[in-house]
């Protein structure tokens, strides 16, 4: 007489793939939590610092006082909004890694979204990270070609807030390239082998 007993039987379960085990993801949706933290803290370092590297200085050439302001340059505005962006989209993405923790049941569609966005969100932030670096490059070194000159020999202060927004948003770029990999990595776990 055969057993009906399947779960004892060892066929029965061969198809079906082994569970992740649950250590690994807790830990993966910590390392994404934490990530998702720093990238709220570089975004709004980097926007901070921005807005506040504003200076007013006496220009002995023009003979008059002349500001260097964030809010003058497209591409340093870009470079908030974009920021900002990120910012508040790291807030919502923590949040919503939270509730992943608490019901490790949605991870998995969770994971496509995050990777998808976290994709798009790494763009705006490098192209932000670029064109502000190239105005700022313009501002340092200045271009004789077309007449641009320097201005960090004058607005040192403003130059320096630039140069470390600028190094937080690169920064920023980083942790966006490990939650990319990240999430990839743990959907890639999830398949069946």
């Amino acid at each position: 007489m055969a057993s009906t007993d399947k779960p004892t039987d060892p066929e029965y379960n061969k198809g079906a793939p082994p569970p992740p085990p649950p250590s690994a993801t807790v830990n993966c949706s910590v390392l994404d939590v934490t990530l998702r933290v720093l990238l709220f803290a570089a975004a709004l370092t980097a926007v901070v610092v921005v807005v506040t590297s504003d200076q007013t200085k006496f220009i002995v050439q023009l003979g008059s006082y002349r500001e260097a302001k964030f809010k003058h340059s497209p591409a340093l505005v870009y470079f908030v909004v974009a920021l900002s962006v990120a910012g508040l989209y790291s807030i919502i993405t923590t949040l919503a890694s939270l509730s992943v923790m608490w019901k490790p049941n949605l991870s998995t569609k969770f994971l496509l979204h995050f990777a998808f966005w976290d994709v798009l969100i790494l763009g705006l932030v490098a192209s932000a990270t670029g064109t502000a670096g190239g105005v700022a490059y313009v501002g340092l070194k200045g271009n004789k070609h077309v007449g641009w000159v320097k201005i960090c020999n004058n607005y040192d202060k403003f130059c320096h807030h630039l140069a470390g927004s600028l190094a937080v948003s690169l920064f920023a770029s980083f942790v966006l390239v490990l939650l990319v990999w990240l999430s990839v990595y743990s959907l890639h776990r999830r398949i069946p082998k």
